[in-house]
């Protein structure tokens, strides 16, 4: 009963998904459907937004070298597929189809909602950069991230519960405790709807009513009135032990519609005032530090950049919806503009501050800094402009020997980090370990992103190149006498 549930649910859900996807596409068999590789692909590219390299037929080779694609696509997103292998969905067993719906349901529809709850529920998000980046206890390895992977997936089911009873808890005895039984009497859903859309709901006839006509007007309401897809039938959850899976897909729906619903003025006023409160903080903070510091080591200085900025990343979090926002300056109000000013006032000093600090490393990491900071804009830059070739010629040929002359250095800049002694007269560090670090990984990441670069500007010179003998083409167009005289003009040009 369970595998059937999940079958259908996990299809309508799919069919919501693949509703959007050009052309729309339907599954009518998903352990048949699935087997060709091309409906996972299609799913998982609207899911993230990304053209996945996929195979056109249909043929053994091709329908295995898609699922592999898919497959791959989703280890890159550190996801743990076990035992899912790509014979078992080729065969359509059904209990390997499902756990593999179920992972990319939990992480692109489930998850991701529930991190915009972290802040709320004191949950740490794993896009947070102060949970990894910014903490000077930051264990980077493989085994320590698929703990916190596993703790965030733990956090995930327990922010979309919380956030379902927290809706429920407005309609008094209505109460939510699970993702089973607590669903069978359909008052949490029409408890949902209610808080959602006052007025489409009467919880009192509700209450007098059976399971199975509560749940069956709660699913029409949402279907209806909130555009939530059906993916449930009464008979799904009025049952002893409904599946908790379905349901919570079913529920997140919820929490997705409540994040579309506008925001009023009145409490976008409230967030802009508490942001503003909280900038002038950091700015008191980070101009008390600057002074108390001031007469400090570079070691000391630098313990309480991280510090801070560990704080300040973890702080800002129930702030990023009103500080990101993405209205454009005529559509923001006085208040939101002075924040988004004060904003960028915070950030310049941070970014001031740093720019000292990596001034002040001792020698000779001040002039290895510099160096990873030039290459870094370097890759950085936008490409020179194609529209006058002959210009961006001279721009490209000139940045390729910036480039190179650049990275003939780095052999020498890595040795001489890696042999770095890091003490003092005293035996004391002079720099914290912590920046020695994100000096090698970036190191590491120019050393991954220079053949890249490297072909980009020469790919960029070559059609430059091609583009102005184009146009020169284009006026050569008469007769310029003899081959001699031809080969002449070629040559000169």
């Amino acid at each position: 009963q369970r595998e059937f549930t999940q079958k259908k649910t996990f299809t309508s859900w799919i069919n919501s998904i693949l509703a959007k996807h050009t052309p729309p596409y339907v599954v009518s068999d998903l352990y048949t459907d699935i087997q060709q590789g091309h409906l996972l692909l299609d799913l998982l590219e609207v899911l993230s937004g990304q053209h996945l390299p996929r195979e056109k037929g249909f043929n053994t080779f091709q329908c295995r070298s898609n699922i592999e694609n898919a497959l791959t696509f989703l280890k890159s997103r550190s996801l743990k597929l076990i035992n899912i292998h790509v014979a078992d969905i080729i065969e359509g067993k059904p209990s390997i189809v499902l756990g593999l719906i179920w992972t990319i349901i939990f992480h692109f529809h489930i998850e991701e909602l529930a991190r915009t709850l972290a802040c709320t529920y004191s949950q740490p998000s794993p896009d947070c950069p102060s949970a990894v980046d910014s903490s000077p206890k930051a264990n980077r390895s493989a085994k320590k991230s698929a703990k916190i992977k596993e703790r965030w997936k733990m956090s995930a089911t327990k922010a979309l519960l919380l956030w379902a009873k927290e809706q429920c808890s407005l309609h008094g005895s209505v109460s939510v405790t699970d993702f089973k039984s607590s669903w069978r009497s359909g008052l949490a859903f029409l408890a949902i709807i209610q808080t959602l859309r006052p007025g489409l709901v009467d919880l009192e006839k509700a209450k007098a009513r059976s399971n199975k006509e509560n749940l069956k007007e709660a699913f029409r309401i949402a279907e209806l009135e909130l555009n939530i897809p059906r993916l449930l039938e009464p008979e799904d959850v009025d049952t002893v032990n409904p599946d908790e899976k379905s349901i919570m897909t079913y529920v997140a729906q919820f929490l997705q519609y409540s994040k579309n619903l506008p925001e009023s003025e009145e409490d976008m006023q409230e967030k802009v005032r508490e942001a503003m409160g909280w900038l002038a903080a950091q700015e008191k903070k980070l101009a008390k530090l600057l002074v108390e510091t001031e007469n400090e080591t570079y070691y000391q200085k630098y313990k309480e950049m991280m510090s801070f900025m560990e704080t300040f990343n973890q702080e800002k979090i129930p702030f990023l919806p009103v500080l990101s926002s993405k209205r454009g300056e005529a559509e923001l109000s006085e208040g939101q503009q002075q924040m988004r000013e004060e904003w960028d006032k915070v950030i310049s000093q941070i970014n001031e501050w740093k720019t000292k600090l990596d001034q002040m490393l001792p020698s000779p990491l001040d002039s290895i800094e510099a160096w990873l900071q030039e290459v870094e804009r370097l890759q950085a830059e936008d490409l020179p402009d194609m529209q006058d070739p002959f210009k961006a010629m001279s721009v490209f040929r000139e940045i390729i020997v910036i480039f190179k002359g650049l990275m003939d250095c780095f052999d020498s800049h890595l040795d001489t980090l890696q042999s770095f002694k890091n003490e003092d007269e005293k035996n004391m560090p002079l720099v914290l370990p912590e920046k020695l670090e994100e000096m090698k990984r970036r190191f590491s990441n120019i050393h991954s992103t220079n053949p890249s670069t490297f072909l980009e500007y020469h790919y960029g010179l070559c059609s430059a190149i091609a583009n102005e003998v184009k146009l020169k083409l284009n006026i050569w167009d008469v007769k310029y006498g003899a081959k001699e005289s031809v080969e002449s003009l070629l040559e000169n040009w």
